[in-house]
């Protein structure tokens, strides 16, 4: 089994507030853990957040959608890290979105170790 680090960026996200936009799809045969999630705040005045887990695998039981985390507020110019020092497990096919209450005003980083 190889791991491989990678970082998966979006520059202002989501194209639409209230609709979640896609950072990262865990691709086939490929178990990921998210290290890390920074959000930042791209906007004139204080946005909300939110990231959301959509899973679909079934070991015993079948995976439902998720929020890891919601309605976070970002101040202006600021940046906020998520899941620091909580691995999150993914599996393949799982799919981490990002959303927030105005179009185009949050730019993502998020630091993960998949596992091939």
């Amino acid at each position: 089994m190889a791991n491989t680090f990678k970082v998966k960026t979006n520059a202002a996200m989501p194209t639409s507030a209230g609709t979640p936009l896609t950072l990262y799809t865990v691709p086939g045969s490929t178990t990921s853990v998210v290290l890390g999630l920074m959000l930042c705040n791209v906007h004139t005045s204080q946005v909300t957040a939110d990231v959301q887990l959509v899973s679909d695998t079934s070991d015993t039981e079948t995976n439902e959608t998720v929020l890891l985390a919601k309605d976070v507020p970002i101040p202006v110019g600021s940046s906020i890290e998520l899941l620091a020092g909580n691995k999150v497990v993914v599996q393949a096919t799982d799919i981490i979105k990002i959303d927030c209450n105005v179009a185009g005003k949050i730019d993502a980083t998020l630091s993960l170790m998949e596992i091939t």
